[in-house]
């Protein structure tokens, strides 16, 4: 945490999936960043249910707002603005979140900030290293996105670079650790077997990076390819009535998405003259994905930013960090009548 300053405090609410956060920011510092899980919930399901996502944030709003306002030692009424995730993200979750700021708003006679999702991914990383350069170079990566991302200025707007033309990364990672029987979400436990397994083990393909590929999808990525050759892989193991390796398997598996993600975020900042890569979104909290990026933008002398793995899943923290900087440029807030928009644009910063 850093020195508390004397920016604006904001309140920010995240409901866009499963995790129902609740963040407090002063400027850029933070003083609470209060979260409900319901991911044990969608456990069994293998992935998650939309209308379970839902009925659980209706049942955690009101506790993790409390709990955020007790941690960071403020009433609610202190807060000079509300800010929360108006898009994208899932329909029903979006809506509760939207209504219970509305309410916040309406009630405290606030201004409410409706934000993107994944400009909040972008803004939190101010919290722990400062202000964000201007500009810079996002690569995002969730279970819903794989996105890259020039930023001149996180509250105008950035510039889509690439993104995912199928499955995401975070939404590989589920998949293939369901094929070698790990819990969802599979992304943390791939990274905790990965560990102990030979990643030159299986060349798995690189999806978009053939030299045809580059010509119409540079910076454009695609994990769908990827996750069928694992699974190829390891029925023709089953037939044949081998043992799968299974540290083996998520290792090489691992490294075939670090290896895309960090070779075109690279080539991405090179190209644009950037020499900052921030990289945010749930996937940031892989270790190989950390560790890679780090090392080979070393050598071409770009600077590596990621926040820590607790603020690189969905937080409201990011999106108190993301008001907290509209609030203190001056921008207009959203009216009340702000809707939930499940594919809002990146270029839509606020709604």
């Amino acid at each position: 945490m850093t020195t508390v300053d004397d920016g604006p405090l904001v309140l920010g609410i995240e409901t866009s999936c499963d995790e129902t956060g609740v963040g407090i920011v002063r400027g850029r510092t933070l003083l609470a960043d209060a979260v409900a899980s319901s991911v044990d919930e969608h456990a069994r399901f293998g992935g998650v249910v939309p209308e379970v996502a839902s009925r659980a944030h209706l049942e955690a709003m009101v506790p993790t707002l409390e709990r955020a306002a007790e941690t960071a030692g403020v009433r609610l009424d202190d807060v000079d603005a509300v800010a929360v995730t108006s898009g994208p993200g899932l329909a029903g979750a979006l809506l509760v979140g939207v209504a219970a700021a509305k309410a916040l708003a309406l009630g405290l006679g606030k201004p409410l900030y409706g934000v993107n999702h994944l400009a909040g991914h972008v803004a939190v990383d101010q919290l722990e290293h400062g202000p964000l350069p201007e500009p810079c170079l996002a690569l995002l990566v969730s279970g819903g996105h794989s996105s890259l991302l020039e930023v001149e200025d996180v509250t105008v707007g950035v510039e889509p670079l690439g993104a995912t033309i199928d499955d995401a990364a975070g939404e590989a990672f589920d998949k293939v650790a369901r094929l070698l029987g790990l819990p969802f979400p599979g992304g943390p436990h791939v990274d905790r077997v990965a560990r102990d397994g030979d990643a030159a083990y299986v060349e798995f393909p690189r999806g978009l990076t053939s030299r045809r590929d580059l010509e119409r999808h540079r910076f454009d990525f695609s994990f769908s390819g990827l996750k069928t050759a694992v699974a190829r892989w390891v029925e023709a193991r089953e037939r044949a009535g081998e043992p799968v390796p299974v540290a083996d398997v998520a290792a090489s598996f691992q490294e075939a998405v670090c290896d895309v993600l960090v070779r075109k975020a690279l080539d991405a900042a090179t190209d644009r003259g950037i020499d900052h890569l921030l990289i945010g979104g749930g996937v940031a909290a892989n270790s190989r994905l950390r560790a890679m990026a780090e090392e080979r933008a070393a050598r071409l002398g770009i600077r590596v930013r990621v926040p820590r793995p607790g603020l690189c899943t969905d937080n409201g923290a990011m999106i108190a960090a993301l008001g907290s900087e509209l609030v203190a440029r001056g921008r207009e807030p959203s009216a009340l009548d702000l809707p939930a928009d499940s594919s809002q644009p990146i270029t839509t910063v606020v709604a």
